[in-house]
């Protein structure tokens, strides 16, 4: 008899798996892919070369803890992410530094903005664009706006399948540029990726005496949730135990208050006969192309030298697309929607299943709320703590 079932087998059910194991309740991981892992998932394709099946995944955070906690199943090395951006016809670092600015302006031009930028502001911070566009100075006004228009706009409208002209300017402040040569994605104090690869993480989690794990496995053919009764019910017996849901809550409740939207990724891997491919991992493509980012994953392993001399690699290329559920592509639902709508709905959801004392939702699909890696690992073992608080009331 199970104490336990969870559902997904990503990054928020297996650290839930992992934890209540140690306590020694018996836990059963239902998956409904083929493999562990979630979207982080990892394997070697026929090049030899290390593939991130569902798109690149880079482990950044501040969180000490989370760290730590991530060491117990794995290896890591540093590495510290770094993106090119195709402007203009030039690649330059992403997000835009004085590098870029550079590359793209006349010498006496980029000497004249970098000046006019560190007179007010800090060297070697990061500046919102928002703070550049309503700058009292013309000329950091009209660098702001040109940031704006290459790096920003015409990727959030391929991103997201929307006009240009409708792109929502409130969200131009999550665009920054950093005012020095620092060319690192993030600037987050751990930045690393883990020597034998992520689905290594997750066969650690999971390999406790007291855990099962059945793959293939839909869980909405063999659990309902009657929230007439308040009852959790599993192939067709009532399920006392804990019930751990990490997958899409509109699913499991038959999408009882319509479905909740996401955006997916049509994703497109391509093998060439040749060393290198791009000069970094990640190249954005912000602009003309349908696309908008190409990855080559041997960069990700820059201290395997065997890899890295392979005359062989493999790229990734990512296009924007609608999720739907119906598709025989069976894409993955990637990105929620956050519109008053989306949310309202997500929280009728929620609520109707707010009397299920044995019923706990975690992670991206099951909460409608886009997450990083470790602060999805965070807000799991801040669920486990939620079970066993529950466990000590009864």
């Amino acid at each position: 008899m199970n104490d336990v079932i969870i559902v997904g087998a990503g990054f928020a059910g297996s650290v839930i798996a992992c934890e209540l194991a140690k306590i020694g309740k018996k836990v059963l991981v239902i998956e409904k892919r083929e493999q562990i892992g979630g979207n982080m998932y990892e394997y070697r394709d026929t090049n030899g070369i290390p593939i991130h099946k569902y798109g690149p995944h880079i482990f950044h955070t501040n969180n000490e803890e989370v760290f730590k906690y991530l060491q117990n199943f794995a290896e890591f090395f540093k590495y510290e992410h770094r993106v090119l951006g195709k402007i203009d016809g030039e690649l330059v670092p992403i997000p835009f530094n004085f590098t870029s600015l550079e590359k793209l302006f006349s010498k006496e031009k980029a000497i004249t903005i970098k000046n006019k930028l560190l007179s007010k502001y800090d060297k070697d911070t990061k500046i919102s664009i928002l703070d550049l566009i309503n700058d009292e100075d013309e000329v950091i006004k009209e660098f702001g706006q040109y940031v704006y228009e290459k790096v920003f706009i015409h990727y959030t409208a391929k991103q997201w399948e929307i006009p240009v002209e409708k792109v929502d300017s409130s969200v131009i402040n999550r665009v920054p540029v950093m005012l020095g040569y620092d060319d690192r994605y993030f600037q987050d104090t751990y930045q690393y990726m883990p020597k034998n690869g992520f689905t290594e993480i997750f066969k650690n989690m999971l390999k406790s005496e007291n855990i099962t794990v059945e793959l293939k496995q839909d869980a909405v053919n063999r659990i309902k949730i009657d929230i007439d009764s308040n009852k959790i019910f599993l192939d067709n017996k009532e399920f006392q135990g804990t019930l751990v849901y990490t997958g899409a809550i509109d699913e499991i409740l038959g999408y009882k208050f319509g479905e909740l939207p996401y955006r997916s990724i049509n994703l497109v891997f391509e093998q060439y006969q040749s060393n290198e491919y791009q000069p970094v991992a990640v190249v954005n493509y912000p602009n003309e192309e349908k696309f908008t980012r190409i990855t080559e994953f041997k960069h990700f392993y820059p201290m395997d030298k065997e890899l890295r001399e392979k005359n062989k690699t493999t790229i990734l290329k990512e296009y924007p697309i609608m999720y739907n559920r119906k598709d025989p592509k069976n894409l993955t639902p990637y990105y929620v929607i956050t519109n008053n709508d989306n949310i309202k709905r997500y929280e009728q959801y929620k609520n109707s299943v707010k009397d299920i004392k044995n019923l706990f939702f975690c992670g991206r699909l099951a909460e409608y709320k886009y997450y990083n890696m470790d602060t999805v690992i965070e807000r799991a073992l801040q669920v486990v703590k939620k079970i066993e608080n529950n466990w000590e009331e009864k």
